[in-house]
């Protein structure tokens, strides 16, 4: 098989009309190409020791001491975060100038992922970088840089971020925090609180959103310290115990005006942008929790004996634990196609003459329905992990002796942080459309080609042979089918579509379940053509079982969307369309299922 930008995989090319990357969206009307597909078995030397170090920071640094994490012990995950940032974990992708390490994208995936797995110190850390760091250094100016940057980069000082208020969650534009010029022009005067604070019982610099004269959404730099500034208690959660979560409160705060962040008014811009490099991390992060959790269902279940046998002998048991790795191996293949589409669109910036500070903001903006989604798949499939690995401790599972329920606890948490998974199911579909309508994004055309395809006569002979080639057509056709239903649905509903949220999510679930199918297929054409086919039968086996229940829920999704506004000789017709493109051969997933579990 030749591997080149013109491969072909037998009868079937994939990704001749995809020489170039991808804008955001276009996943759905073009083929990609497995060989510009970056894969996790493309780390380079470097990237595969920063994993390696992360997990032994958490093992070595952060493990040992979950429970006095989860006690809230004074001064601990300071320390933990300064620890963090002696080893440059919390500096990876800083500019060197800065006093980071001026690493890529990739790299800075790479260390969400490896630290993912520890608990409560992932959430503080995953806050400290992210939302915390990143304001400041994509909005702020030079001298907000230089004050802030190098000790946030050193762990010196901890971020924080205060955007969420009582009566304002998903609808953050409705904030009440207030802000006003003082008579004498040097500060502002910030008056109310934010709450569900990560970090806020122990950081030195906040981003806080505040309203103008009342309507001038702002972000501004707030230090502890500041006369007017208090916190509450922290708060008692679910899970994350150990992460702080408290109240801001603000009565007549003093914030020097040299701290407003960004552009007055335009605090919007700050929000929404650092949210799309949120959601991936995330989702990275939700990787590296999946993976421990995973491992520690079959450590256990190859010890643990019932009926004078380990219990991973057991069918019941041996399927559980074979759908959490296949589940979480799609959630990896996805994840990295999306970072390496976010560090190159970057670099193409730049190559622009985008200053530094806005191309990655870009970069992750063009890329915003490809984030939303991974971060509504990779929190659903750590749910679905942790869920079912209490399941296989049993009784045992539901004990705080075994990590299992701190991880089961700790999980739930995720499908709320960086948008609901309602909110982001919503944007996804909202956000193709407005590029459709931009002009950005062809989804008109293919979607009329689909309509006319269903009036044709089905040729089902000649099929086209290859490796994959069955896999291949199937993708090609998940991708009919969300032009099928998303096209009735916009003709249809027109104007209202954006009232029907039910059928927004259907279509969403149905790209998301798509996106991922082929993501872990491309992934597998790749490793297939590099190490054979017979060296990649376990990775075959978990993307042909995910393809072929993936098939069945885009299929449901999918009539549920049409049976919401169709009907009649139309909603018959479109049915029938639905079932062609959603059609798989049969596929023994219980051996498939029994033999990823032999690989392990």
């Amino acid at each position: 098989m030749p591997n080149n930008s013109e491969q072909t995989t037998g009868n079937t090319t994939m990704g001749i009309a995809a020489k170039t990357a991808l804008n955001g969206g276009e996943w759905i009307v073009k083929e990609s190409n497995p060989f510009q597909t970056f894969i996790p078995e493309d780390f380079d030397e470097e990237q595969t020791m920063v994993m390696d170090m992360c997990h032994q920071f958490l093992a070595a640094e952060v493990h040992p001491l979950l429970n006095r994490i989860d006690s809230l012990e004074p001064g601990l995950m300071p320390s933990l975060l300064e620890k963090a940032g002696n080893q440059g974990l919390l500096a990876t992708s800083l500019p060197e100038a800065l006093g980071g390490l001026g690493k890529d994208f990739i790299t800075a995936t790479i260390v969400s992922e490896g630290l993912g797995g520890g608990y409560s110190f992932s959430v503080a850390v995953s806050a400290h970088t992210g939302i915390g760091t990143l304001p400041i250094l994509y909005f702020g100016t030079e001298e907000q840089k230089q004050k802030y940057i190098p000790k946030l980069a050193s762990g010196e000082w901890k971020g924080s971020y205060g955007l969420t208020e009582p009566n304002s969650g998903s609808d953050a534009l409705s904030a009440k925090t207030s802000a006003k010029l003082s008579k004498d022009g040097k500060n502002y005067i910030l008056s109310g609180q934010k709450c569900w604070i990560t970090n806020g019982g122990f950081a030195d610099v906040y981003t806080v959103f505040a309203k103008i004269d009342g309507d001038k959404f702002t972000a501004f730099i707030v230090e502890r310290g500041f006369e007017g500034f208090t916190q509450g208690e922290e708060e008692h959660k679910m899970g994350i115990k150990g992460s702080s979560t408290v109240q801001l409160f603000f009565q007549d705060c003093k914030v020097p005006v040299e701290n407003v962040l960004g552009e007055i008014g335009r605090g919007h811009i700050i929000a929404f942008n650092i949210l799309n490099i949120g959601r991936l991390k995330l989702n990275a992060a939700t990787i590296g929790s999946a993976k421990i959790v995973a491992d520690m269902a079959l450590e256990y279940a190859n010890t643990r004996e019932q009926f004078h046998m380990p219990i991973a002998k057991f069918g019941a048991i041996k399927h559980k634990i074979a759908e959490m790795y296949i589940r979480i191996w799609v959630s990896e293949s996805a994840l990295y196609r999306v970072a390496n589409w976010v560090n190159e669109k970057e670099h193409s910036l730049e190559k622009e003459g985008i200053p530094a500070n806005q191309a990655l903001l870009g970069a992750a903006e063009e890329f915003a329905i490809e984030c939303a989604m991974l971060k509504v798949f990779g929190s659903e499939v750590l749910d679905f992990v942790v869920d079912e690995a209490v399941q296989v401790h049993g009784g045992n599972g539901f004990s705080d002796e075994y990590l299992v329920s701190k991880a089961y606890r700790d999980s739930r948490i995720n499908r709320i942080f960086e948008g609901t998974n309602e909110i982001n199911r919503l944007l996804v579909v909202d956000m193709l459309l407005k590029r459709a309508m931009k002009g950005k994004l062809d989804l008109m055309g293919p979607a009329m080609a689909v309509q006319k395809e269903l009036m044709s006569i089905p040729d089902f002979g000649n099929e086209e042979e290859g490796l994959f080639a069955k896999e291949i057509k199937c993708i090609a056709n998940f991708k009919k089918a969300i032009l099928l239903v998303a096209g009735a649905a916009v003709q249809k509903l027109m104007a209202q579509l954006d009232k029907e949220q039910e059928v927004l999510m259907n279509i969403a679930d149905m790209a998301i379940e798509t996106f991922h199918s082929e993501s872990a297929l491309l992934r597998l054409l790749k490793l297939a053509d590099k190490l054979g086919a017979d060296a990649t039968a376990f990775q075959a086996d978990m993307v042909k079982t995910y393809i072929y229940d993936a098939a069945d829920r885009i299929n449901k999704a999918g009539k549920d969307a049409l049976n919401s506004f169709a009907e009649g000789d139309e909603l018959s017709m479109m049915h029938i369309g639905l079932k062609r493109f959603t059609k798989v051969e049969s596929f023994n997933t219980k051996e498939a299922r029994r033999r990823i579990i032999s690989y392990k």
